[in-house]
């Protein structure tokens, strides 16, 4: 591929503003006028527009790669797909795609004589749907829209009545919809403005929901509808009065409570009423700073995975059925400083724990006499989780596994016999085979001597010679794990002789919570400098030529992008960083951004100078330079909630000035999307596939 002719990149004006710090520090952001909350300014758009016409320029030559690459991917793909089905309530739910289209349709069948999930399975395979019933045809809600997305949904208690969460804009802000599922005609209240958290009340007419801050989206107030009247007289069942604390509601197990959770970064608390008389919300415990925890209800107790009393790695507790403080307590599965407890699932003969131990997941059962046994894994690294396990009545347990060579795959094992049988595997289409390609697991030692795993995956006939192409991903940010499962997209990379690996860098929890905890705050510089310590170990072990190292990080892991960037910028060859948060000091001092309060114990206050010149020293923004920048792919959103289009447009107009480097940098805004891309099943590979192809033409991929 050869290099296009140069276009000349838009010359955003420069306008001084200063930023001013509680504490009297002071900044000059020539580009602040870039921020506009009503996303109507004709000057910002049309700067945004002209960054999209240049990189259309640049990426011209391109357009046949991208074509490729995205009908490879798309090829991969069986358009007419379903879902696992599950039990619930007598009825078989499921989503299934119909060919050609973007959104899915969500289904149910009544539960019968010979009726499983292998049997739908089945007949979803076979186009037999004859006594299916359609929830929800989201084909039909997205038409004549340019973004579409269900969040939550739930069916009433009754079986009769589905509420679901719609957004139309990609800034989550949902609006909430009610269907008669025997006529199937809509009901005509609608209640805007809400997260897409639903739970009925036993009376299958009460629905209590969340209403967000029409400014910041956070989650203030949980209100109950009921049908038939107006969503403006909605009572306020609670209200939150600390903005460090997101809302959630659920109900347990048992299907007895209706619980609301507040969640801080660092701190939580419960509150649960009855699901048949839900009038009265009471404390499980009460919030306190460095204790967090999660209940559930079955069985006639609570039980309580929390962190409480220096588990760091977290234990399981119990309490008995109207306990409402800590001190009702006890201790059921203990703290191990080698194993982290992510999740659990409660069933009538045996609990499932989701943990995490050597940098792997795994299941492990508990039965009702103690006895444990860990549910078996076929590859040296792979993913495993709990899959919907919806009825606790069964001696079938459900989980999911992956890794970069094996599909995601369904299984059902059963605890009594240990029989296991596969439900479904991705289906990937043409000449897929999983020996073509070879997944490892290494160790590299970052600087400070600390070991991080790696997760790798290469066609087979790949030389460790030091020649090779290498897309390095990374995320490390809010102790979310980077696991290594299947990409139906990175075969395209793979099968074009591209080495991929994921760094799995501290700030995440792949090592248990202390990984986490020394990648935040004012540890979190390990992040950045983990990252290009993995770098320099693969090129150093022949895995990459040092002239040949790319890589890809999103939202938080934009922020890993800009900082090496700064840090590092001869070590790689091109960044491809998606709605990246680069604007970290300035973001974190304005409360009226969504996130920016509940995430002060993630990233720290810089109200408070300690924290503010911490930040100051790797945001990715505040730290450019004069010096020679990697070619970059940027990509964001102009209706992203979560990180603002304006932080990766001033960043790569201040890029623009200071790049003393000639690689070329493209901006590439959705102007009808969120955080998440484009909706739709197959827009994102579009997108994926611009971005890859961008990613080869660096790192002299040729077909």
């Amino acid at each position: 591929m050869t290099f296009p002719a140069n276009p000349l990149p838009p010359n955003a004006a420069q306008r001084p503003h200063v930023m001013r710090a509680p504490h009297g520090a002071e900044r000059t952001d020539p580009y602040y006028w870039l921020r506009d909350d009503s996303r109507q300014n004709p000057e910002v758009i049309g700067y945004l527009q002209a960054e999209n016409a240049y990189a259309d320029a640049v990426l011209a030559p391109l357009k046949p790669l991208q074509d490729a690459l995205y009908d490879e991917i798309v090829a991969r793909i069986r358009q007419d797909d379903a879902s696992v089905p599950f039990r619930e309530r007598g009825w078989w739910y499921y989503a299934r795609f119909e060919t050609g289209k973007d959104y899915p349709v969500h289904a149910r069948r009544k539960d019968g004589p010979d009726v499983d999930a292998l049997s739908i399975l089945q007949a979803n395979d076979r186009g037999d749907f004859a006594g299916e019933q359609v929830l929800l045809d989201v084909n039909r809600l997205a038409a004549g829209k340019d973004y579409c997305s269900v969040g939550g949904f739930e069916v009433s208690p009754d079986n009769a009545i589905l509420a679901w969460a719609e957004d139309d804009t990609g800034r989550r802000q949902y609006t909430i919809r009610f269907r008669d599922l025997a006529t199937g005609a809509d009901f005509p209240e609608t209640i805007p403005g809400v997260s897409d958290d639903l739970v009925w009340a036993d009376d299958s007419r009460t629905l209590f929901y969340i209403e967000n801050d029409p400014e910041t989206l956070l989650t203030v107030r949980v209100k109950k509808h009921v049908l038939g009247t107006d969503p403006k007289d909605d009572p306020v069942v609670y209200e939150e009065p600390d903005d460090n604390f997101y809302l959630s509601i659920d109900r347990t197990r048992d299907e007895r409570y209706i619980v609301i959770a507040m969640s801080s970064t660092v701190s939580d608390e419960r509150r649960y009423a009855p699901a048949a008389d839900p009038r009265e919300f009471k404390v499980l415990a009460v919030r306190e700073r460095d204790v967090e925890y999660g209940a559930d209800h079955f069985g006639g107790r609570w039980v309580i995975r929390t962190n409480a009393d220096g588990a760091t790695n977290f234990k399981l507790m119990t309490a008995a059925d109207a306990a409402t403080t800590r001190s009702d307590w006890r201790e059921w599965v203990g703290h191990r400083d080698d194993v982290l407890i992510e999740d659990f699932e409660l069933f009538d003969t045996f609990t499932a724990i989701a943990e995490r131990s050597g940098g792997l997941e795994r299941v492990r059962l508990l039965r009702a006499d103690g006895s444990e046994q860990h549910v078996h894994a076929d590859e040296p690294a792979y993913s495993m989780g709990l899959d919907v396990n919806s009825e606790p009545g069964t001696e079938w347990l459900r989980y999911g596994y992956t890794s970069m060579t094996t599909p995601a795959t369904v299984y059902e094992w059963n605890t009594r016999t240990g029989e296991r049988r596969q439900l479904k595997q991705q289906p990937v289409l043409g000449d897929f085979r999983p020996d073509h390609y070879a997944t490892e697991r290494l160790w590299a030692t970052a600087r400070d001597g600390t070991r991080i795993p790696v997760s790798l995956v290469y066609r087979r006939g790949f030389e460790k010679n030091g020649r090779a192409p290498l897309l390095l991903y990374g995320y490390g940010s809010y102790g979310l794990s980077m696991d290594p499962g299947f990409s139906i997209s990175t075969l395209s990379l793979l099968d074009r002789g591209v080495v991929y690996a994921i760094a799995h860098i501290r700030g995440g929890q792949e090592m248990g919570r202390r990984w986490y905890e020394d990648g935040k705050l004012r540890k979190k510089i390990n992040t950045f400098t983990d990252f290009i310590d993995v770098r320099d170990f693969l090129v150093g072990a022949g895995y990459a030529a040092p002239d040949r190292v790319a890589a890809h990080g999103g939202s938080a892991g934009g922020l890993l992008m800009g900082a090496v960037a700064n840090m590092a910028p001869d070590k790689f060859r091109v960044l491809l960083s998606q709605v990246p948060f680069v604007d970290v000091v300035t973001t974190m001092l304005d409360p009226t951004i969504p996130l920016t309060t509940n995430e002060y114990d993630e990233w720290g206050n810089p109200e408070q100078r300690a924290f503010y010149d911490y930040m100051l020293s790797y945001s990715p923004y505040d730290n450019l330079h004069a010096t020679t920048y990697p070619a970059m792919y940027i990509g964001t959103g102009l209706w992203d909630s979560q990180v603002q289009y304006w932080e990766p447009a001033k960043y790569v107009a201040r890029l623009r000035d200071l790049n003393t480097g000639t690689a070329p940098v493209v901006f590439r805004t959705n102007m009808d999307a969120g955080h998440g891309g484009k909706s739709g099943r197959f827009r994102r590979y579009r997108e994926q596939a611009e971005m890859y192809a961008f990613l080869l033409w660096q790192l002299g991929v040729s077909e």
